[in-house]
């Protein structure tokens, strides 16, 4: 899972205009990337909508993405050595193109979540590679100051995401959120390999663990499947998802078994025999699912339930990124001399204060209400994949560093995509189960229902008008209070990863820092 074979010789740093066009541009698709993970989340109901299923089935776009993305992630390694660094990058980015323009074409569920697969399969190796080829612009001693401005546009773009996928959601229509990466990628493209060409990296053939991978793809894909369509097929009473169930176990211990006999395995197991790596990956993976699954839930509940546009709900999702972009060069300055540990206690507790307040929301709650427990959970996130990813690789032999974070990227990406699934599979039955309580009670002789009937009836309506009325305001509470009840059990989730996280050991004074966890 190495990100680029080693230099046959070291290579000039860039100087000048070279230096400035290659940073940009390098950047730019590394913005594209992050930002396509995020700028789709205020756009399902809209997309859903006009492909004519459920918002629950919209969230697919989301998920295809994600696992798409995590599977091809450990290839990343094996691909560079094979055809080099540059020639990679630029594919990729080209690749990712082609699979945009064919998202916004798309003219059902199932040939958008198709070519979203497509677009997370040739994602993986952008952002490591696009780090590679920075690193190989400047001089050691500017690596850190690169590496932070490389960061940085990992921070915007879930700032400017939401905002941009709400407004032109609202005033264009949702291909042109899958349609702008067409002219920056194709300028991202042109530029990097212009600039890098003469700096390709040294290739060679090598074995690639075609079993491992084929029994990866077979059991992550068979679970994400189970859980995005479980709902919709009543669980296990359906035989589809029983057989989806069996192949998920059946294969993911089998995999286990291979990649730990094999000697050259697509992902290197045996990192989890390391305590610092096995807790941070949980506690990453854990905390990131239960970030991203809720990160989907509100402009869903926003928009279906609260009457916000698809730009009112990216304005009360994006100040995420203002707290995350301000604080997170002071938390990477301090990781080697602060215990990680207690900057990760820091993130959960943030995250946990967060949810609770989330966990208070009624139908009432006004914009401001919404808006200060997302500014907070920028804060969350600056104190949360620095100190994680330090933890993650503390104690890491250097020649093994690549394959940990290919390793820990992976698992973290598959638990974004499961986290955003089973999150609204539960706000959907949490949902029910209120629903039917309410209308329990709502009885002929209920006095609140038979005021709410002559209320209705008096304005004008008809009897099915004013049913279909009051069966949307209990539609509108039920889904809100099973969002309380999600983010309630999600805070009391990120208390229950506190203690998990100080059974770790980092060693002192840190360790190197992925610094693409962020995105």
């Amino acid at each position: 899972m190495s990100e680029a074979s080693p230099q046959a010789a070291p290579l000039q740093p860039l100087t000048g205009p070279s230096l400035a066009l290659g940073t940009v541009a390098l950047s730019l698709a590394t913005f594209m990337n992050v930002l396509d993970s995020s700028i789709a989340n205020v756009s399902l109901p809209a997309i859903a909508g006009n492909l004519g299923v459920s918002p629950t089935q919209g969230t697919w776009v989301i998920t295809s993405f994600g696992v798409a993305n995590a599977i091809s992630v450990p290839l990343t390694g094996w691909l560079t050595q094979r055809f080099g660094a540059v020639r990679l990058f630029t594919a990729s980015v080209l690749l990712f193109v082609l699979a945009s323009w064919m998202c916004g074409l798309a003219t059902s569920l199932e040939m958008l979540i198709g070519f979203r697969v497509l677009q997370g399969l040739v994602a993986g190796p952008m952002i490591p590679l696009s780090q590679t080829l920075l690193l190989s612009s400047y001089p050691p001693a500017k690596a850190g100051m690169a590496l932070a401005m490389w960061a940085m546009t990992t921070l915007v773009a879930p700032v400017t995401g939401p905002l941009l996928g709400g407004w032109i959601t609202d005033n264009m229509s949702w291909p042109w959120i899958f349609y702008i990466n067409v002219p920056v990628g194709l300028a991202a493209a042109a530029v990097s390999w212009r600039i890098y060409k003469t700096r390709e990296t040294p290739t060679k053939k090598l074995p690639i663990d075609t079993v491992g991978l084929t029994l990866l793809v077979m059991w992550v894909g068979a679970l994400q499947i189970m859980l995005d369509k479980g709902k919709e097929l009543d669980w296990f009473e359906s035989g589809q998802i029983v057989a989806l169930g069996l192949v998920a176990l059946v294969g993911f211990v089998v995999f286990l078994i291979w990649e730990l006999t094999q000697d050259h395995p697509v992902v290197d197991l045996r990192l989890f025999a390391n305590r610092n790596f096995a807790i941070g990956a949980v506690t990453l993976s854990v905390g990131y699912g239960l970030f991203f699954g809720n990160v989907v839930l509100l402009p869903l509940w926003l928009q279906q339930f609260m009457g916000y546009t698809a730009s009112a709900a990216g304005m009360a999702v994006a100040p995420v990124g203002v707290l995350a972009i301000l604080l997170s060069p002071l938390v990477g300055k301090n990781v080697g001399r602060v215990d990680p540990r207690k900057l990760a206690t820091v993130a959960f507790a943030f995250f946990a204060l967060v949810l609770w307040m989330r966990s208070n929301f009624t139908v009432q709650a006004d914009f401001a209400t919404i808006m200060v427990p997302t500014i907070i959970q920028g804060a969350a996130l600056a104190f949360f994949f620095i100190p994680l990813s330090a933890i993650t690789l503390s104690g890491i032999s250097p020649d093994r560093i690549p394959s940990a974070s290919g390793l820990s990227n992976f698992v973290r990406i598959t638990a974004g995509a499961m986290g955003t699934s089973t999150v609204t599979t539960i706000w959907d039955n949490r949902a029910t189960l209120h629903h039917v309580h309410m209308v329990e009670k709502l009885t002929p002789t209920d006095p609140a229902a038979g005021e709410a009937f002559s209320l209705l009836t008096s304005a004008g309506m008809g009897f099915d008008q004013a049913a279909a009325q009051v069966t949307r305001l209990i539609d509108q509470q039920a889904f809100t209070r099973a969002a309380c009840d999600v983010y309630l059990a999600s805070a009391f989730l990120f208390l229950c990863l506190i203690p998990l996280v100080w059974v770790a050991r980092p060693k002192k004074g840190g360790a190197p820092v992925d610094a693409g966890g962020a995105h």
